[in-house]
């Protein structure tokens, strides 16, 4: 076999040693590495990543952005509670027939406004009829019994007759005047003023006709009667109602219902009237939960001069209830953002951070804080958005 070192080469072609080729690559990495040594010692090094929940305010920043530090605070809750526009039972009348009988005439209309002692209709009773007369009658007997006593207390004094004579005469003239005083009141019972009474007693005149009237300033809001038609004492022909101030009613779930009391403010949003906001106070809270609905009754008084609240209105009442000690920030300091809340946090004077947070509810300009916040942080009350606006690159400072 012929050695490998005396093999002949392709013409043109040359040899190299193999210890050449070692020393060869030795010296190429040699280079790299003396070409890596003259890089700048800042690029070897990867820069530092940036937080993007942090913001540095610059002076003109600061300036526009008030920081204040929170604390828990009494706060009341808003319960949101459907409801209803309803009557004032204070100012609502149900007017009946005085006596049993017959309408003869309607004076008055659905909606009418009215007063107190205007007829609204007329009926027609034979009761009326006898009761007037039995009053004649009471009348007459009275007047003669008076009559007879005086004579009796003259012949007395003359010692024409006795004592005894004397009281009989008087106790039949008390007999008298109280049957009077019986028959005048069963006529006021039946509707008949004194006025209209006193003028019967001295024309001796019967009318059969009774009037029904109002008994209150307001407006007819119910009418359950038509000519024709016999009525008795306990049916109710008519309801007249003040309207001039309403009821807001709601029911109270009765695990909220110890977080509400009378005398707490009160928001009333009727959908009917643009979700006009109307404020009160609640002036009753049932003292009774309601078996079937679990609930407990509420209501509040609502000045209604303009006439625009009409009873059955739908309505949702927001009630502020009874403060609890809670974590609370100004509504101001709390910014939307992707559908998160955000708060802006200072960790030291010119750097905030942008901190989620969870809200609870809101009432009089304040929002309580249910996670992400403790006492004594500080935040941003006024100019969140602007720092917002920086961090997410709108308004670049």
């Amino acid at each position: 076999m012929i050695p490998r070192s005396f093999r002949k080469t392709s013409p043109g072609a040359r040899r190299v040693h193999p210890a050449a080729g070692r020393w060869s690559l030795l010296a190429a990495f040699c280079l790299v590495l003396a070409a890596c040594g003259d890089k700048p010692a800042a690029e070897a090094e990867p820069a530092e990543m940036l937080d993007p929940s942090i913001v540095v305010a610059s002076e003109a920043m600061q300036a526009r952005i008030k920081v204040a530090p929170i604390a828990t605070e009494p706060f009341s809750d808003v319960l949101r509670v459907a409801g209803r526009i309803d009557f004032d039972r204070q100012r609502m009348a149900r007017i009946g027939a005085p006596v049993t009988g017959r309408v003869t005439d309607i004076n008055t209309t659905l909606g009418a406004a009215v007063k107190p002692g205007d007829v609204l209709a007329r009926l027609h009773s034979t009761e009326l009829g006898s009761a007037q007369l039995a009053y004649l009658k009471a009348k007459a007997q009275s007047e003669l019994q008076q009559n007879a006593r005086e004579r009796a207390r003259l012949l007395f004094a003359a010692d024409v007759i006795g004592k005894a004579e004397l009281q009989r005469r008087e106790n039949e003239y008390a007999v008298a005047a109280a049957e009077l005083r019986a028959a005048y009141d069963q006529l006021s019972v039946l509707g008949m003023s004194p006025s209209v009474i006193s003028r019967m007693g001295q024309s001796g005149e019967i009318s059969s006709f009774s009037p029904v009237v109002s008994t209150l300033r307001g407006s007819v809001v119910e009418f359950k009667v038509s000519p024709g038609q016999v009525v008795q004492p306990a049916d109710a022909l008519f309801t007249v109602a003040d309207l001039s101030r309403v009821w807001a009613v709601a029911e109270v779930p009765e695990q909220q219902a110890d977080l509400v009391a009378a005398g707490q403010t009160v928001d009333i949003e009727v959908p009917a009237l643009g979700n006009r906001k109307i404020s009160g106070e609640l002036i009753f809270v049932g003292q009774v939960v309601d078996p079937v609905t679990r609930t407990v009754p509420v209501r509040t008084s609502i000045d209604n001069a303009d006439g625009r609240l009409k009873p059955a209105m739908l309505a949702t009442m927001l009630i502020a209830s009874r403060p609890t000690e809670q974590l609370v920030i100004p509504a101001s300091a709390v910014v939307r953002f992707e559908n998160e809340d955000l708060v802006y946090v200072e960790i030291e004077p010119g750097r905030f951070r942008a901190t989620h947070v969870q809200m609870g509810a809101s009432y009089n300009g304040k929002r309580s804080v249910a996670s992400g916040l403790k006492a004594g942080d500080r935040v941003v009350v006024e100019g969140a958005f602007h720092l917002n606006n920086q961090r997410t690159g709108v308004d670049p400072e």
